[in-house]
């Protein structure tokens, strides 16, 4: 009998979770794909170059490392209370970013909204792998992400329409109210996770610095590593496409936003099915194949030339952009037990891979973007996803289909 046909149906409480956090999943990838979508438009409005504009990118991508205190803290106080912090923080701060006089108060508000987005997609897969069986873990993983993707999607069918209107750019920014309704009301029947209620008092109570001290260090140490990488590749890919396909590919906006839609569509089945793949072909020869999509994306999505090529490397390239979490987070859900779980998660994802990766890439892309031009400069980080799946192959131990419990000690 295969292991598909011997899981059991979830539960009802299970249902309602995997809905609601495919929800507010689906918002934070709307909010956190919005600055693509409206970053020549801010250029434009406010006047700054290039190489401020790589700046730009990386002082908001700060909120992503500092979202280290909020996820660490989940280890503490629980995954439904810092949820549901992320949840009424993003949203308040993606509204006031509407209001931004210039692009320091800008810069600002994205900053602090990143770290709440951030946060709550973290804190999203920590709920997704504790409360879900081991042969579905990585589905419901993937679903999750993917809401994210799609959220993304809806956001750049939307955007040419908001550009139209009155405030502009600021329109997308200003409706971000929304979501805090729907999520407060769904949220309501939240639960925290058995398996965190589980975990000892004494052991909350561990500060950040103290997984170094256990037996996870090196492991702790590789998989930042490999998220690092990972960003290096994914933190530029969609945020210069639409100034790259305008300045140097000659598209408009229009077609901007119909490639992106489009690539997003057709990529959409495939990152829906990410989880999926993950469970069935196992999570090292999974990380080989979207890994190296993404980097395939990445190097084509920034050389070829003519819209039709470009929207065919976009659906590589958005389909490893949404693939790569659900195994990132399956490997670091499944390597670290649960007192710990949060702990790892703010170190590899939100230290190590994202100060590497998202801070100090776009900063590189941007002062190279100068003298190469935009597309050379992002298409060099094509290389670092390959990279990071050869490690993923060499170091990491397959955990699929296996209890939490039993991962952590392999």
């Amino acid at each position: 009998m295969s292991t598909e046909a011997q899981a059991l149906p979830l539960a009802a409480y299970q249902k309602r979770l995997f809905v609601f956090l495919s929800v507010a999943t689906f918002f934070e990838g709307f909010d956190f794909f919005a600055i693509t979508n409206v970053l020549p438009n801010v250029q434009a409005e406010m006047g700054f170059s290039l190489a401020s504009m790589g700046l730009l990118i990386a002082f908001i991508n700060i909120g992503s490392i500092l979202a280290y205190a909020l996820v660490s803290n989940a280890d503490r106080f629980g995954r439904r209370t810092v949820l549901n912090v992320t949840i009424v923080g993003y949203t308040i701060f993606t509204f006031l970013t509407g209001f931004s006089p210039d692009v320091y108060v800008f810069a600002l508000c994205q900053m602090v909204a990143r770290i709440f987005l951030t946060a709550e997609f973290v804190v999203s897969q920590l709920f997704a792998a504790e409360e879900f069986p081991a042969e579905r873990r990585g589905m419901v993983m993937g679903v999750v992400s993917a809401s994210s993707s799609l959220g993304a999607i809806f956001c750049a069918a939307v955007v040419p329409l908001i550009l139209k209107s009155p405030y502009g750019w600021r329109t997308l920014y200003l409706a971000g109210i929304l979501p805090l309704v729907i999520v407060m009301y769904a949220r309501r029947n939240l639960q925290e996770t058995r398996r965190f209620e589980q975990v000892d008092a004494t052991e909350r109570k561990s500060s950040l610095l103290a997984i170094w001290k256990t037996g996870y260090r090196n492991r702790l140490l590789w998989l930042g590593l490999i998220w690092m990488l990972v960003f290096v590749g994914h933190g530029t890919a969609l945020v210069f496409w639409k100034k790259f396909a305008v300045s140097e590919r000659g598209l408009s906006d229009a077609q901007v936003g119909s490639s992106l839609a489009l690539a997003s569509l057709v990529a959409l089945p495939l990152t829906f099915a990410a989880g999926k793949i993950i469970d069935q072909l196992g999570r090292r020869l999974s990380a080989v194949l979207i890994f190296g999509s993404l980097s395939v994306g990445v190097f084509f999505a920034y050389t070829l030339q003519g819209q039709w090529p470009l929207t065919v490397a976009l659906i590589f390239l958005v389909f490893g952009l949404s693939a790569v979490w659900p195994v990132l987070n399956a490997f670091t859900s499944e390597l670290f037990p649960t007192h710990l779980r949060g702990h790892a998660f703010a170190w590899v994802s939100n230290v190590i891979g994202r100060t590497g990766g998202l801070l100090f890439t776009p900063m590189a892309v941007g002062a190279a973007a100068q003298s190469l031009g935009l597309g050379r400069a992002v298409s060099l980080t094509a290389l670092a996803p390959l990279l990071a799946a050869g490690l993923v192959w060499w170091l990491l131990p397959e955990t699929r289909n296996k209890e939490l419990e039993a991962t952590s000690s392999l």
